[in-house]
């Protein structure tokens, strides 16, 4: 939540100013505001917000919380939902602004709203009327009397109306709205904001030109949601705050049904901490998932179960296997020695994600300044590179590395300074030396200046000679000499600097980028179980659907309903029997046939009446239940009625699931 405040504090600002402008023209009406009173414009602000819907909520509630702190207490927030009509829209709206509940549905055929004991009609003028009755009232009152929150708010406050789904709103509605409020504009100081999540055409499509003219429109564009995402992982996730880590899989499943599905940061936040509960639920050894000042505690308040549980994890064995054999036997049988060498492990694991994260924004810098992007241009792709295998031994790696190679003299250096600013910040004496080494290649560049120079000077002249010469011969002789002379001359003193930096930071990212999961005890922080949590995000309902139906004992866990080889129990529920016996059937189901088999089902053990009238009828009791249990398999969508044969139904889906 903080970091989202922080990246919609701008937006916010500039919104906030948007109001004040506006509202100090309507306060000490100015010439501005007396044209736009000339030509009843509204002052609006088109609020671009993208397509992640699910996101707008929590910047729509910053925006509202913001305006009602510091510029005026009469905000309304409208859903298209609840506004089907004019009349809907202004009861939504005199109800937000007067703090009042509305039962939209009991003022079906009334038009006014109850406001403690009186009853006000929902029009513009109740509403003009009311507003001035309240802003006399908060003038008249003295400083002393003034409530705190009150006196945030300036005189003659504006009245701010959002729209948080325009594309949603009926075009009628917003035109209607949009007249009648630019006819009372001189009375009331209005203010509309659009919440806008395709683009700022949508006002000039839902509104003509006699209607849009009487707006005056300035445009918002938020932050975007894929540069929302990566701050969130760059804070969030590449940091050493928080010692609970995502593996590579996992990650991916994330963001891929962020990309392809929602673009939504809040849903991304929900799968987070998804992830975080799963951990913590399935992984014994999660209370080692901790602050590195809590990890001694921890470690040696351990019961024997739990140091057994730490000889099974996959990583702790191939540490084992390359210890000799000495200590192989006491990390084995000695619990003491197994919890002093754990600490030290998870220490180890520590330092290993402080200097990963400080090498990877190191690399960032490289990679996100080269003319193209062979491993991503945000941290985000590089991250899962990183994590996913070695990152060096790939061919975007190299390709990179090459691209690097390249480079010019200004933008090496920018970026050693940007990675000697990256590197100071760690805690600790491990990149001291690094440090020092990057400084002594941004002394050694500022030595080249003179020689550069100089060799930018000898070069111009096979330059000017090949301008003077005209002739094709003497123009392809010289051409093939200059190609001949490239190709024989030595690297000059900036592109052997120029190797050696990018040698460099390649030996930093083979030392320091070594992927988590060859890690000791990697499995304690990170979360890898990426087919757990894609079963929980990716639903299939139509597998669960069939599940429950054909086999209830999956969900209810009653012994009773187990049944093996296929067989249908009568103490199923009704529905189950139903779609289990209309498995059996074809296109066409007969309902005297398949009602039954359905008695038979249920009869089935039951001893035999013999009060019976007669076998062929059936009892009203199970013909009830049968009625229901179709219907309830229809709603579902599995039959439908058949127009061919009247006592038949049709089956609608085919196939295993």
């Amino acid at each position: 939540q903080q970091i989202q405040e922080n990246l919609n504090k701008q937006l916010l600002d500039n919104l906030v100013s948007f109001l004040s402008r506006s509202h100090s023209d309507f306060q000490e009406k100015t010439t501005e505001w007396t044209c736009r009173m000339k030509f009843r414009e509204i002052p609006t602000a088109a609020l671009i917000l993208g397509v992640n819907v699910t996101d707008h909520d929590l910047t729509f509630r910053a925006l509202s919380d913001a305006l009602q702190d510091n510029i005026t207490p009469y905000v309304a927030l409208l859903e298209a939902k609840d506004c089907p009509g004019i009349k809907n829209l202004m009861q939504k709206l005199m109800g937000q602004l007067m703090n009042c509940d509305i039962d939209v549905d009991s003022l079906e055929d009334e038009d006014c709203v109850q406001v403690s004991q009186n009853r006000i009609r929902c029009s513009m003028p109740s509403l003009i009327n009311w507003y001035d009755s309240v802003a006399k009232r908060t003038d008249s009152e003295t400083p002393s009397k003034k409530r705190n929150s009150s006196s945030r708010h300036w005189r003659s406050p504006p009245v701010v109306v959002i729209f948080k789904d325009m594309e949603s709103f009926t075009t009628k509605v917003l035109q209607d709205f949009i007249v009648i409020s630019s006819q009372h504009i001189h009375e009331l100081p209005l203010v509309l904001i659009f919440g806008i999540a395709t683009s700022p055409m949508i006002i000039h499509r839902l509104l003509p030109h006699s209607v849009s003219s009487l707006l005056c429109i300035e445009l918002f564009q938020s932050l975007s949601c894929k540069e929302h995402l990566s701050t969130i992982i760059d804070k969030l996730l590449l940091t050493s705050q928080f010692p609970f880590k995502l593996g590579e899989k996992v990650l991916q499943v994330l963001i891929n049904i962020f990309l392809y599905h929602d673009f939504s940061v809040q849903n991304f936040i929900k799968g987070f901490q998804l992830c975080i509960v799963e951990h913590f639920y399935s992984q014994p050894l999660s209370v080692l998932c901790c602050h590195l000042a809590d990890v001694k505690k921890r470690v040696y308040s351990l019961s024997h179960d739990q140091c057994e549980n730490i000889r099974k994890l996959p990583s702790f064995r191939r540490y084992v296997e390359k210890q000799e054999s000495g200590k192989q036997i006491e990390l084995l049988t000695n619990d003491s020695f197994l919890k002093e060498e754990t600490e030290k492990l998870l220490e180890d694991l520590h330092v290993y994600h402080e200097n990963y994260v400080r090498i990877l924004r190191c690399l960032h810098v490289f990679t996100s300044s080269l003319p193209k992007y062979p491993l991503g241009k945000q941290i985000r792709e590089l991250h899962c590179a990183c994590l996913e295998n070695r990152v060096w031994e790939t061919e975007e790696y190299e390709s990179s590395l090459q691209l690097a190679r390249m480079l010019n003299k200004s933008d090496l250096v920018t970026m050693l300074q940007q990675c000697v600013e990256i590197l100071m910040s760690s805690f600790g004496k491990e990149f001291d030396r690094a440090v020092k080494k990057l400084k002594e290649f941004l002394t050694q560049f500022q030595n080249l200046e003179a020689e550069a120079s100089q060799e930018r000077d000898v070069s111009v002249s096979p330059q000017k000679e090949l301008q003077k010469k005209t002739d094709l011969y003497h123009l392809q002789k010289t051409l093939l000499e200059l190609k001949e002379s490239r190709r024989s001359k030595k690297l000059t003193k900036f592109e052997m600097l120029r190797f050696e930096v990018v040698d460099y930071i390649d030996s930093l990212v083979r030392r320091y980028l070594v992927p988590a999961d060859k890690r000791t005890l990697h499995e304690i922080v990170y979360f890898n179980a990426a087919a757990v949590l894609r079963g929980h995000l990716n639903a299939a309902p139509r597998t669960a659907l069939h599940t429950a139906l054909n086999n209830p004992h999956w969900y209810l866990k009653n012994q009773a309903l187990r049944c093996d080889g296929g067989g249908i129990s009568n103490k199923a529920p009704d529905i189950c029997i139903v779609y289990k016996l209309h498995l059996e059937c074809g296109r066409l189901i007969n309902l005297v046939d398949w009602l039954e088999a359905f008695s038979t089902v249920v009869m089935a053990a039951e001893e035999p009446n013999a009060d019976a009238a007669s076998s062929d009828q059936v009892d009203d009791v199970i013909h009830a239940r049968f009625i229901r249990a179709v219907s309830e398999l229809e709603l579902l969508g599995f039959i439908k009625p058949s127009k061919q044969k009247t006592d038949h139904v049709a089956r609608l889906t085919w196939g295993g699931c």
